[in-house]
């Protein structure tokens, strides 16, 4: 999918999606998936695969075991979970390995799985969700990729991401959440993924979400994710805030997020038991 005139005037680089990015999304469109396709292909990228299950083997997916094999790894988790594990290995390798983006790849990884399972126990397509959820800052990305001088100061001089907005739009005349839907649109992210990286800023600090949109379910999940990563106790407020405009029972709404998010615990607590 092209990108927004405006931005290509703009002179910014929207980096194109990895090839086999490219054939795994076709390969997963198919309803009866084939595992071993699926499995073959990451398996061809071996830097790619060894990432993969390096993230796999985290507190992150709750797994009593190591899997050792990319097949393996998709029989504990399915194929569409390991699919989104995939697209979060190969959208970091398209940026420059740098430590003002390490926290960035770290919250994608914990928002993706946050979004993609409260999804999936209300219902939501946990895919869709996923993929909004991982490329929710990749605009920041884009950004840093572009003038990495100019955006660290950026980055150092804004206290939270609404006065960053700001900054960007003053420094380079677009934002990270243009940037980062149009990142998403010309990877070919469902219209849902695309809509919730584009007004995230302004979902997680009104808690508002947009009326344009005819599905507002994934802006939601965005709002859930947030609380559970910056403010658990706000949990509530948010669910009772954003459940009605999606649509959705605040009360299964909070008690789907709330098992969630002890499912993580528990793995979390389970790996630091093992260490000790």
């Amino acid at each position: 999918m092209p990108v927004d005139p405006q931005l290509r005037s703009l002179n910014i680089d929207i980096p194109a999606q990895p090839e086999v990015l490219t054939r795994l999304s076709a390969l997963l469109l198919d309803e009866n998936v084939n595992l071993q396709a699926v499995s073959a292909l990451i398996s061809t990228d071996m830097a790619l695969a060894a990432a993969v299950l390096k993230s796999v083997n985290s507190s992150l997916y709750g797994l009593r075991g190591r899997v050792q094999s990319v097949q393996q790894a998709i029989t504990h988790l399915g194929t569409r979970e390991i699919g989104s594990v995939t697209f979060a290995m190969g959208l970091k390798a398209v940026f420059p390995a740098a430590a003002e983006l390490a926290p960035l790849w770290e919250r994608a990884s914990v928002r993706g799985v946050l979004m993609s399972r409260i999804g999936q126990a209300l219902g939501v397509d946990p895919w869709v969700a996923h993929s909004a959820g991982l490329f929710e800052e990749c605009g920041k990305a884009v950004l840093f990729r572009h003038s990495s001088e100019r955006y660290r100061k950026l980055l150092a001089a804004a206290a939270d991401d609404e006065e960053l907005l700001m900054l960007e739009h003053s420094e380079f005349g677009v934002s990270h959440d243009a940037l980062g839907a149009a990142l998403c649109e010309s990877w070919g992210l469902a219209p849902a993924a695309v809509a919730s990286v584009r007004f995230h800023v302004i979902v997680n600090t009104t808690r508002e979400l947009p009326m344009q949109l005819p599905r507002r379910s994934i802006c939601a999940l965005s709002a859930l994710a947030y609380a559970l990563m910056t403010d658990p106790a706000s949990l509530d407020e948010v669910a009772r805030a954003v459940a009605p405009q999606a649509g959705l029972d605040p009360t299964l709404v909070l008690r789907g997020a709330r098992k969630v998010q002890e499912q993580i615990e528990a793995a979390v607590a389970r790996e630091a038991a093992q260490q000790d």
